[in-house]
């Protein structure tokens, strides 16, 4: 019987044991809370990092995207040019008249897929303007007031609101 006794009696040592207990359980209750906060907050700082990183990712690509399609598109107006220069000489012959007529097809297809792709052509005359031209010639003696463009020797184009490729013109200078 005395067994059954001391097993039924809680020592002091079982109290101390049970006191300790509840207060590692409140003190763990404590440091778990402070450790999900840290958690937290580091899953925020993650996700926001990763985010941006998208974001930047995005930004790259379009840019890298854009130069490739502006070099392409001056290219293009290269193109372009050779058949304005193709359609401006004269042709007498009933060949050439054909010729003639296939070349302007073409420039006409380049000019629409240009447009569709937001191409526009610099308006001719004018001022000038260094950011919009670039002044190849300059005529003193042609009557007309200074930076009135004369003549545009290479037409200009805009893309998306900003400069492809200046115009080439011809501009009154100083009178002597």
């Amino acid at each position: 019987m005395k067994k059954r006794e001391e097993q039924e009696e809680p020592t002091e040592e079982a109290a101390e044991l049970e006191s300790s207990a509840s207060d590692a359980a409140t003190m763990d209750a404590g440091s778990l809370a402070s450790e999900r906060d840290e958690y937290l907050a580091n899953w925020k700082r993650a996700a926001a990092d990763y985010q941006n990183l998208r974001r930047r990712l995005q930004s790259d690509i379009d840019a890298a995207v854009a130069r490739r399609k502006a070099s392409l598109l001056g290219d293009l107006l290269l193109v372009l040019d050779y058949l304005d220069m193709a359609l401006a000489t004269p042709v007498s012959t009933e060949e050439g008249k054909t010729l003639h007529a296939g070349v302007e097809a073409t420039r006409t297809a380049l000019l629409g897929a240009l447009e569709r792709e937001g191409v526009k052509p610099l308006p001719e005359g004018g001022r000038f303007d260094p950011a919009v031209h670039a002044s190849v010639a300059t005529d003193d003696e042609s009557g007309a007031e200074p930076g009135e463009i004369l003549a545009t020797l290479r037409r200009g184009y805009t893309h998306e609101g900003k400069i492809l490729r200046p115009a080439q013109v011809r501009v009154a200078g100083e009178k002597s």
